[in-house]
């Protein structure tokens, strides 16, 4: 049987169980099962690609099917592997303590379908029915539950409308100039199409893939929408939903042939062209999510806006366009995926047990929530880009690829982001798992296994790929010869190159060399004392139980007396603008859904779209 044509019934199939079954107690073990057979299908599936789907039709002339390659494969493994992770932590007690689990069932396994038939789009006609079902099925994965949670997915619901009307204006373009929707079609005629033409498909197709991706200036829906999702489902959209702006964007203009003509594409009166104006898009990207990242005091909106800027090293190795930076921009998104559906159910876990994820309610959880600590500790190591975690390996492709590529000042801005990084994921930790247990969580518990075996799993393969980055790095060579980049040589231990290579072999040596040493000294000393933390001393004064000392409110005030007055006069009167012209245009667009004359809109809109195809043949 065609394993493609296997997968997608699959998928269908654990949708309509989770409907069917999803209120029962045993619904997440048994979704757990369908994603892990799906796992099974795609790494059959590693050695016969391409593979095509035995379901096509036509519409005006136009074939729309489907073909999964291995630039989708990997995006495909990666969406199912967290599926799985997501599913199996919701399986046990997690699910019994949820009133909803039947609606977060299906629509993660709706999740998964819509993200399959995209990453299978053969022509722009399948995309698109890919991209629309990707956007409804987040909606409801957001939505369901209502509260804050309704608020930000009705804004991210605007913000997809409005992506996907340029989305399907770049498409009515380049069948007007093509003649067809092809992908192959597309790309043969790419270099002879006027530079006019191809800046409107552009701007048109890239600002939609944009909106989904986050990208500056459409990332203010993002954190809000992904913060605000419930239970472990926030894990899995903050892993990898965005990413499918990315894949749209490098399948349609970052390929090599793509990338020549975006370096021809000038703007004129200024030194850009168009691929240096994506790389500084994502260079901003990278950097002010960042530092917005680094003022929050909930957890969960702190890692949301990290995923917003995490985003900007994806793509910034993709327009980089050499083989090492495109190698790194989709090894960053496998390792993303891995440490920040770890550090998404490691702060579940947290509210979980206490009921909260304010920063500033919480501390010294490390006493009582141990295995969740090394999760999480594991996790922010990755997404600071340290080893031995595999995020070190993915940023210093990345930032190798810079070296090479001559871009000091984007280079400059990636060590930036990566400062802001590190310093608001200590804040994390710190805020959590250190300093003094408050008086509200002296008699909690960490939590049952099946919470914690998955944090724990995820946070492994982090570990795993970081010591061993061959592992993953033969999955990017897949995705990477698909896309139509050579492959760089790599071993088990990390990449050879001709002017420095990586052996994180040596590194992770290294680096458990010095812990090893550091825990000798500390636990063969005689001079380690050991004080009970309701029993310290600190300023002359003794510190009891009923003093709380940990420092969490208004972290970092010496960093934001130097850097506030500038953040809070450029880059939050610019925040501002762009907030005020997303209400006014949703606020338009609100009102033009919601009015009793809908139907007729959509018939007029329906018609026109179909007469301008029409007549353009």
């Amino acid at each position: 049987m065609n394993l493609l044509n296997l997968l997608l019934l699959l998928s269908l199939f654990t949708v309509a169980l989770s409907f069917w079954i999803g209120s029962k107690p045993y619904a997440g073990w048994i979704a757990t099962i369908a994603y892990a057979t799906q796992l099974g299908v795609l790494f059959a599936l590693w050695d016969s690609l391409p593979q095509t789907l035995s379901v096509s039709f036509t519409v005006f002339e136009h074939l729309i099917h489907w073909e999964l390659n291995g630039f989708g494969w990997f995006f495909a493994l990666i969406t199912v592997m967290i599926a799985f992770f997501s599913s199996w932590y919701t399986a046990g007690a997690f699910g019994k303590s949820q009133k909803d689990m039947r609606l977060q069932h299906i629509s993660l396994a709706l999740n998964v379908l819509a993200m399959l038939i995209m990453l299978s789009s053969a022509d722009f006609l399948s995309l698109f029915i890919g991209w629309e079902l990707v956007s409804w099925a987040s909606y409801l994965i957001m939505t369901h539950r209502g509260g804050k949670a309704a608020k930000a997915a009705f804004r991210y619901l605007i913000y997809a409308m409005s992506g996907a009307m340029a989305i399907l204006a770049g498409i009515v373009l380049i069948d007007i100039h093509v003649g067809s929707l092809e992908f192959t079609q597309f790309w043969t005629q790419f270099p002879q199409l006027p530079t006019s033409i191809l800046w409107a498909i552009l701007l048109l197709m890239g600002g939609g893939f944009a909106v989904k991706m986050a990208m500056m200036p459409f990332h203010l829906w993002q954190a809000d929408a992904y913060a605000e999702t419930p239970g472990a489902n926030a894990a899995f959209l903050s892993a990898i939903s965005a990413r499918m702006g990315l894949f749209a964007l490098a399948l349609i203009f970052l390929k090599p042939i793509g990338i020549a003509h975006l370096v021809e594409m000038t703007i004129p009166f200024t030194f850009l062209d168009a691929r240096s104006l994506l790389a500084w898009i994502a260079a901003l990207t990278m950097i002010i999510p960042t530092f917005i990242a680094l003022q929050q005091s909930d957890a969960r909106l702190l890692l949301a806006w990290h995923g917003i800027g995490q985003g900007g090293f994806m793509l910034l190795g993709f327009v980089i366009a050499t083989p090492m930076s495109v190698a790194g921009g989709l090894l960053h998104v496998f390792n993303y995926a891995t440490y920040q559906a770890a550090l998404f159910l490691a702060v579940t876990a947290v509210l979980y047990r206490t009921g909260t994820t304010d920063l500033d309610r919480l501390g010294g959880l490390i006493v009582r929530m141990p295995l969740t600590y090394v999760a999480l500790l594991m996790g922010i190591i990755g997404l600071a880009g340290l080893p031995p975690m595999n995020g070190f390996v993915s940023k210093w492709l990345i930032y190798k690829s810079l070296l090479e590529a001559h871009m000091p000042l984007l280079l400059i801005a990636a060590s930036i982001s990566t400062l802001g990084t590190i310093l608001s994921v200590y804040k994390l930790i710190h805020n959590m798992f250190l300093g003094q247990l408050r008086k509200e969580h002296y008699e909690i518990k960490e939590v049952p296994w099946t919470m914690t075996v998955p944090m724990l799993a995820l946070a492994g393969i982090g570990f795993i790929t970081g010591f061993l980055p061959g592992l993953s790095l033969s999955l990017v060579e897949t995705a990477q010869a698909a896309l139509g980049y050579a492959t760089i040589p790599y071993h088990i231990g990390g990449i050879i190159w001709h002017n420095g290579s990586l052996n994180m072999l040596w590194v992770t040596g290294i680096f458990f060399y010095g812990v090893g040493i550091g825990a000798i000294i500390f636990f063969l000393g005689n001079r380690r004392f050991i004080t009970h933390q309701w029993d310290n001393y600190a300023g002359g004064h003794f510190l009891s139980a009923d003093v709380p000392y940990n420092y969490t409110h208004n972290f970092y005030p010496g960093l934001m007396r130097v850097i506030g007055p500038w953040f809070r006069g450029t880059i939050v009167n610019l925040e501002q603008g762009i907030r005020h012209l997303a209400h006014v245009l949703s606020g338009a667009v609100h009102s033009l859904y919601r009015v009793s004359y809908t139907p007729l809109y959509l018939l007029i809109v329906t018609v026109l779209a179909v007469a301008w195809m029409m007549g353009s043949h």
